[in-house]
């Protein structure tokens, strides 16, 4: 996709969401508040914080996201949350700390084995069994939102793709207003996904969830963990340019910006970014898109050429 092919975003008309992890060193704190700061620039709808399953990282998670919702000025700041090795009063425990921040938006995760992704997963004795009755657990508080995960391309352990959609459609049953997929790289693999979530009754909003390369061969061992494919045409275009940090840079840049342009013309109006807490290559991706930044003018984004049901 050339250049020229690529339109300013309206404001308004496509929005925008980032997700971070939680810093594990000063230095990598400080590289977050810094790629917050930046990236709030485009005036993100909710930004997220990821929770290590069992609460690895619950110190962390609830330091950055008292720091987005305190000091950043980002208030629906959506922390994530598993059910992996932790009682249901252990997980209480940490969604009163997350809401004693201010925290209304949860993305709810049942969450990988401790022995990693791959290793079989057994619910926790006296825990929630898997996502859906976290946010089962989570509505009946009432107040909150609650976003779940998706899987174009499936989830590693489930038996297929229809089984995944009932897993879907028993949280959307159960109080889920928002689903954010994993990462995917090829479009048609999102559409046939999104046809069949709409087939089985499932109407809430589906995000698709964009990676722009920053590594190649970490996004390759990425995907390789989550089922997730990496075309042929990307290796072509990336993987010869490790040496290369301009070449590559401007061509992650390009590969994700057509990505969602593509996406946006297909209807798609909502789009969940994974940072890996870096705003650079972020940043340059919003601009050649022409997501608006607060400070500049507003222009519209030209008529898609088909809609999908988003």
């Amino acid at each position: 996709m050339a250049i020229h092919t690529l339109y300013p975003a309206e404001r308004g008309n496509l929005t925008l969401s980032f997700e971070y992890f939680p810093p594990k060193t000063d230095e990598a704190e400080a590289q977050l508040h810094q790629t917050v700061a930046e990236l709030n620039v485009f005036q993100p709808g909710f930004v997220s914080v990821t929770y290590g399953a069992g609460g690895t990282t619950r110190e962390r998670s609830l330091t950055a996201v008292a720091h987005m919702i305190g000091d950043a000025g980002v208030a629906n700041t959506a922390a994530h949350l598993t059910c992996v090795s932790a009682t249901r009063a252990e997980v209480d425990h940490v969604i009163d700390a997350f809401t004693a921040c201010g925290v209304k938006h949860f993305v709810a995760l049942r969450g990988d084995p401790p022995a990693g992704i791959g290793s079989a997963y057994q619910p926790h004795p006296g825990g929630y069994e898997n996502a859906a009755a976290l946010v089962a657990a989570l509505a009946a508080r009432g107040g909150l939102e609650i976003s779940v995960s998706a899987y174009p391309e499936k989830h590693p352990e489930s038996a297929d793709v229809n089984a995944d959609i009932d897993m879907l459609k028993r949280k959307v049953d159960n109080g889920a207003t928002r689903a954010l997929t994993q990462f995917f790289f090829d479009n048609d693999d999102f559409e046939r996904y999104l046809e069949r979530v709409r087939a089985a009754g499932i109407w809430i909003p589906i995000v698709p969830g964009i990676l722009p390369i920053n590594n190649f061969a970490q996004v390759v061992r990425f995907a390789g963990l989550c089922g997730a494919r990496v075309p042929e045409v990307l290796r072509a275009r990336l993987a010869h340019l490790d040496d290369k940090p301009e070449e590559r840079f401007h061509e992650a840049t390009h590969i994700a910006a057509e990505q969602i342009v593509d996406l946006a013309r297909r209807g798609v109006r909502d789009f969940h970014l994974y940072t890996m807490n870096r705003s650079p290559l972020i940043t340059a991706v919003c601009d050649l898109v022409g997501f608006a930044r607060q400070d500049a003018p507003v222009a519209s984004i030209a008529a898609p050429a088909r809609r999908m049901a988003v």
